[in-house]
């Protein structure tokens, strides 16, 4: 496997689990995909509930954790900012520096995850000096249990003091009895904008694409995190809920964010809404003849069978279930063949940025 130095790769590289420790249940689907044992690694720990894959992007407020490190024992976001036109291209570079723009997870809510939402741009901008916000989409692969959901948007309009009281008491009926609740199974995909309020159902695996920070205001903490702190990240909930979209979502707006692609046998299934091109792309590959694949940095996520990715600069690698890989510009044009199906995350084209 080529070592990384400040020339940059030039062929993909095989990742291996990277999960940071969460403060909810889950794991068991990730082992599985994986072909790992949900009881843990060699340390004993167990395996948990996300895995940061091809990340550049740390836990709010930790140095490292979070972090991918390469098999040469750097951390990809090093090797990143040493060689970014290799790992990203001159275009992207040019529109984002030397940030990839792009967070990709592999998460299996073992339990209801907590009501929350996420920052603009703009707000992040001014309130954590970050140039990014948060907005994030969720490609359901797997789901288990009697009845897994996921809960986008408020229903109906809500009024500001109403969402205060919500906090203040903690009223978790309230919260998640206002949002809409939506049944889910593998090949749905949902888009998040940032401010939306959601919560991610017990027994719902997801690979999930977000911009590449960890800005998450949680309004339902109790029962999840230790204190109110850790729900508005030091902010305050009077300065956080300015970002929250308190407006209703009935179905007609639903159908802008929730899109069913279970039914698409195309070789290339472009798999989110139209609204997230402007934050990252995904796209399902099954190639029944040899897909060629443009250059570009992307994160894959090998969901079954086996294949194999040819590269022009990189050789041949072979692919099995559960593998991932972070692929570098500079790799240049590729070619997937084999009986399997992959999720391709990408960055937003260049042109798309704001």
């Amino acid at each position: 496997m080529t070592s990384v130095t400040t020339t940059g790769p030039r062929e993909p590289i095989r990742l291996p689990a990277n999960q940071p420790p969460q403060f909810y249940r889950g794991g068991d689907a990730i082992a599985a995909l994986r072909g790992a044992s949900s009881s843990g690694t060699a340390s004993g720990k167990k395996f948990g509930p996300e895995d940061w894959v091809g990340s550049t992007t740390t836990l709010f407020g930790q140095d490292t954790n979070g972090l991918t490190r390469l098999s040469s024992g750097e951390w990809l976001r090093d090797a990143v900012r040493a060689a970014p036109e290799a790992w990203l291209g001159a275009e992207h570079v040019a529109a984002f520096a030397d940030s990839t723009g792009l967070l990709v997870k592999l998460l299996d809510a073992g339990q209801r995850l907590p009501v929350h939402f996420h920052p603009s741009n703009s707000f992040a901008r001014e309130h954590f000096d970050s140039h990014f916000g948060k907005s994030e989409a969720w490609i359901v692969i797997g789901t288990y249990g009697d009845d897994p959901r996921v809960y986008p948007g408020f229903r109906e309009t809500v009024a500001e003091h109403t969402v205060q009281d919500w906090v203040r008491d903690q009223d978790t009926d309230a919260m998640l009895g206002a949002l809409n609740s939506v049944a889910v199974s593998p090949g749905d995909t949902v888009y998040i904008p940032s401010g939306l309020p959601h919560a991610i159902g017990e027994g719902v695996f997801v690979v999930e694409l977000q911009q590449p920070t960890d800005f998450s205001l949680t309004i339902e903490w109790r029962n999840f995190l230790d204190s109110p702190e850790k729900g508005h990240l030091g902010l305050g909930f009077d300065t956080a809920l300015r970002a929250l979209d308190t407006s209703g979502w009935d179905e007609d707006r639903l159908g802008g964010i929730v899109k069913r692609t279970a039914g698409d046998s195309s070789s290339t299934v472009d798999l989110l809404a139209a609204g997230a091109a402007e934050f990252f792309r995904a796209d399902q590959l099954r190639p029944s003849a040899p897909l060629a694949l443009d250059p570009s940095f992307a994160v894959l996520v090998v969901l079954e069978g086996s294949g194999a990715l040819r590269t022009e600069h990189g050789g041949e690698i072979a692919l099995s279930k559960g593998d991932t890989f972070v692929v570098p510009h500079a790799a240049g044009q590729a070619e997937l063949s084999g009986d399997t199906t992959v999720i391709r995350c990408r960055p937003p084209a260049p042109e798309r940025s704001s």
